[in-house]
């Protein structure tokens, strides 16, 4: 709820500049690159489900702390220690998916994930535009109890074993049966310490790096919805804050209803021509948004990056998850998690500054050509790798 209005809540209820708004998304990926790959290391040590119940105790109470900063500096600094214990979440719970699911199931299970994610962002955003409307401080409040909830929750449910936990627990021994294993086996700590997953070995495997950068240009491009976007919709096309948020519930309603079934007729595409159709249809709904349509319009650019997104994300995901030693997926997810990350710095402030400094028309432009680089980059995958 917080992360799509930040940008808002620092220009409307702050009085800073837009530039200073996209510098504060840019320490927030700052911190985020930091925080991801020593989170997917920490998960592979220590377990995953410990880290995600830490960074959900401890993100929800500095949200509450987050609007009694009033100072440029202090928010600044609020907004670095915020993405450090609010992103460790995701290393380790991309990581626990990827075992779960197993190589046949994971494009569906991350699309199934995302469901979970995407049924609460399509009332975030709606409720947050409205108490945005009343007090930028209710968001605030609202997302850190939210929060808090969704650590308790995680605290109290009992974790059993399920028919798709299984995991590779000799991978360096080179055995090639998958013992059956439970819930807490997968997050425990004799079961990854063995592999010793090191980072410099995950920072030789060549494909995996050219994936990286591959996706980067794109990534920037999706965080254009939280930075240059709500700024392009409320402060040139005139929408409210209510308003921009029913334009992101659309996103997040056709993720809910289409991600799923869209991903399980797709479980048999190669990853590459799944990635590259992605790209394409992000870079093509944010690049259309240079037209300056109305409200139909807007909404039709997001219905196509949309679709865009539902393809690309699982597809992406699931393609680190195949590719990654059993042993090492927390590493993979680290890093691949950290890519967001450097998008998230860069991304939003060079939106930000395109928008100040050469017009909104720029911003959209650059986002086609980012997803076409994309497109392009990943049609380039080793045909064994896809």
């Amino acid at each position: 709820m917080v992360l799509p209005f930040l940008t808002l809540y620092l220009t409307v209820d702050r009085g800073f500049s837009a530039g200073r708004a996209g510098l504060a998304l840019t320490i927030y990926g700052l911190a985020a690159i930091v925080i991801a790959p020593f989170s997917g290391r920490l998960s592979d040590r220590l377990g995953g489900l410990r880290i995600i119940k830490l960074s959900l105790f401890l993100s929800g109470l500095t949200l509450f702390c987050f609007p009694f900063v009033n100072s440029l500096i202090g928010i600044f600094v609020m907004t670095g220690v915020w993405a450090l214990v609010n992103e460790a979440f995701r290393p380790p719970s991309m990581s626990i998916i990827g075992d779960l699911a197993g190589p046949v199931q994971r494009k569906a299970a991350f699309a199934l994930s995302r469901l979970a994610i995407n049924l609460g962002m399509s009332i975030g955003p709606v409720i947050g535009g409205f108490l945005a409307m009343r007090s930028f401080r209710l968001l605030f409040y609202t997302d850190g109890t939210t929060t808090l909830l969704a650590g308790l929750l995680l605290v109290l449910a009992p974790w059993r074993s399920g028919p798709g936990t299984q995991r590779q627990v000799s991978y360096q021994a080179g055995e090639s049966q998958l013992p059956r294993v439970n819930a807490s086996q997968v997050t425990s700590t004799a079961d990854v310490s063995a592999a010793g997953a090191a980072y410099s070995s995950v920072l030789k495997d060549r494909r995996f790096l050219y994936f990286l950068a591959a996706m980067i240009p794109v990534e920037m491009v999706f965080f254009q919805s939280l930075a240059a976007m709500p700024l392009f919709l409320v402060r040139d096309l005139h929408l409210t804050e209510a308003g921009f948020g029913m334009v992101l519930a659309v996103n997040t309603v056709l993720i809910i209803l289409v991600e799923v079934p869209l991903n399980a007729a797709m479980a048999d595409w190669p990853h590459r021509q799944a990635l590259v159709l992605g790209a394409l249809l992000v870079g093509m709904g944010f690049g259309g948004l240079v037209f300056r349509g109305g409200v139909f319009w807007v909404v039709s650019t997001v219905v196509v990056w949309t679709f865009g997104e539902m393809i690309l994300l699982p597809a992406s995901a699931a393609y680190v998850s195949d590719i990654a030693p059993p042993a090492r997926s927390g590493a993979y997810m680290g890093l691949y998690t950290m890519g967001f990350s450097v998008a998230f710095a860069v991304g939003p402030f060079l939106g930000v500054a395109a928008m100040e400094r050469l017009g909104s028309g720029s911003v959209w432009i650059g986002a086609f050509v980012c997803g076409c680089i994309t497109a392009t980059m990943l049609w380039y995958l080793r045909k064994g790798d896809s």
